[in-house]
């Protein structure tokens, strides 16, 4: 498995177990925030998930897939349940939560979201994520729904943020890592 699965999965596990009432909702909501929040600081997010900006908030498709139809790995890792009549789905874990796949920082967001959102339900997050001028409302009133977020969104002029050139940089250099490294290895 790959580190951004393995960083995938043990969020989700982390989140499951540390806050209440985690349903699929809540849980890509989580997701969300960590993501574009790492995004914020370093120019690349935790799981490579994209996001879209569909009606309800920023929703990651294929991974919403897989929680309805869970992959083996996903599958050993939760209990999902799905309440019908309910019309919702809750999340439960199975294996245990692996810190080592995650830097300090990333650790620390976890526990940020986690402890910010504990006891919050579904619903009253909905209300964080559509903020104004956030990168879901952005992506909604720029190119529509179902229109994919850009990560690029996440940059701001408040303190924590780095810039868009200091952004730009470290994503071209990730890119040319990427090229040197795969032309090394033939």
């Amino acid at each position: 498995m790959d580190l951004k699965r393995e960083k995938l999965i043990n969020a989700v596990i982390y989140f499951c177990s540390n806050t209440k009432m985690c349903g699929k909702t809540k849980l890509v909501k989580l997701l969300y925030y960590l993501d574009f929040m790492h995004f914020r600081q370093t120019a690349k997010s935790v799981t490579d998930l994209q996001y879209y900006a569909w009606q309800f908030g920023p929703y990651p498709v294929s991974f919403g897939n897989e929680i309805d139809r869970p992959p083996e790995d996903l599958a050993k890792a939760l209990f999902i349940c799905k309440e019908p009549e309910k019309k919702t789905v809750s999340i439960k874990c199975r294996a245990k939560f692996d810190k080592d796949v995650f830097s300090p920082r990333e650790l620390r967001l976890l526990e940020q979201i986690a402890f910010i959102f504990k006891e919050a339900r579904a619903e009253d997050m909905v209300e964080a994520s559509h903020l104004p001028n956030h990168p879901w409302d952005k992506t909604l009133k720029a190119k529509g729904e179902k229109a994919e977020i850009d990560y690029i969104l996440a940059l701001d002029t408040q303190p924590g943020s780095i810039s868009l050139e200091e952004a730009k940089e470290i994503i071209q250099d990730r890119k040319v890592l990427r090229e040197f490294a795969s032309t090394t290895s033939r």
